[in-house]
């Protein structure tokens, strides 16, 4: 994607990632066959047993994403997305019980047991 098609920074640091989130979004990003234009996407689908799940994937920036600026990687952030995780931490853990991403958010209500479905 040219740069012209995408937003540029806004720096505006939506959500903070952890050192150990940012080493790990680089791993998934070097591991992509073609890591160019990519970015770690930080947001929030629709759905999960409270309403919301919270989304962290690799994909292309787009026009309208916020972008923050890491050390080897870009994360972004859409717009509607923003007003739910704002504010948020991302860790990521590595533990004998679970291993991913993982949302601390000021945001959220209540959260689902699982950890990864929330209410606003």
């Amino acid at each position: 994607m040219a740069e012209t098609d995408t937003a540029p920074e806004t720096g505006i640091e939506i959500v903070k990632l952890t050192d150990a989130a940012q080493r790990m979004a680089r791993k998934f990003l070097a591991a992509e066959a073609d890591p160019e234009g990519k970015a770690l996407r930080v947001g929030v689908d629709s759905g999960g047993c409270s309403g919301f799940s919270y989304a962290v994937k690799i994909d292309v920036r787009k026009p309208g994403d916020h972008v923050q600026r890491y050390e080897g990687f870009d994360a972004v952030v859409d717009e509607v997305s923003k007003s739910f995780i704002e504010g948020s931490v991302l860790d990521y853990v590595d533990t004998l019980g679970e291993a991913g991403f993982k949302f601390v958010n000021p945001n959220a209500q209540s959260t689902c047991g699982c950890g990864t479905s929330f209410t606003v």
